[in-house]
């Protein structure tokens, strides 16, 4: 059996909607909080499949999470050796500055159900599956473009939406694995950052209901085609 492991950053954004293809695709699923004692020892090169979740943290405030050093240091080690990796909203920023770009506050929070424009290269990668189809975003920070890799999508508000290097590594800003699980509830707890976004919480709490089947399962596609892509 094929390993993955789950980097969790808080206990709220787990792997959601994409256990589903990563199990199918035979992968045996284990997890981490960066909050476990035992997290500064695990070997980032072990693993068939290394996923790296979202959190409320900034790649740069290595101040008050001391272990985001480690982690940039260790996943830059398995970029380098190329072993498949994909990276969700902090994930994908994290990818990033592990492969040397900087990551910023940006202007403005970005929140909400959205599409993602996916351009030519994204076409003809799995962000195809997301293509017109709504996905959770919830972010406030950006990075930039790291050397090496393609633009697969942008919105309007942020440019770099998701990129990929080879088949292998995937970064994803925005949330296709979340609609269908009931912690985003815990989500919705902060509602004066949800405010300051320009939105509220009965916004959002609709637009999951509405939206989140559709989009969980366009992200279930997506995960499965790259899965599917990818080279051991």
């Amino acid at each position: 059996m094929k390993s993955a492991l789950v980097i969790r950053h808080t206990p709220y954004e787990g792997i959601a909607g994409f256990r589903q293809p990563v199990e199918e695709a035979g992968y045996v699923i284990d997890r981490i909080d960066v909050t476990d004692p035992g997290f500064a020892e695990i070997d980032f090169d072990a693993p068939d499949l290394v996923v790296m979740m979202g959190g409320p943290m900034g790649v740069y405030e290595t101040d008050r999470h001391p272990w985001i050093s480690s982690e940039i240091t260790r996943l830059a080690r398995r970029i380098m050796l190329d072993r498949p990796t994909l990276g969700v909203c902090l994930g994908s920023q994290m990818i990033a500055a592990a492969m040397g770009a900087r990551v910023y506050p940006g202007p403005v929070r970005e929140i909400g159900f959205a599409p993602v424009a996916v351009n030519a290269a994204g076409l003809g990668s799995p962000l195809r599956h997301i293509e017109t189809v709504p996905v959770l975003h919830w972010h406030g920070d950006t990075f930039e473009l790291p050397e090496e890799v393609e633009l697969l999508g942008s919105t309007d508000i942020y440019h770099h939406q998701a990129f990929r290097r080879g088949v292998n590594i995937l970064a994803l800003q925005c949330h296709p694995e979340m609609g269908e699980d009931l912690r985003f509830e815990a989500w919705l707890e902060d509602e004066p950052y949800i405010e300051e976004a320009g939105t509220s919480v009965a916004a959002l709490r609709a637009q999951h209901d509405q939206l989140g089947s559709a989009a969980v399962a366009a992200g279930r596609k997506l995960i499965a085609d790259w899965l599917d892509r990818i080279e051991a």
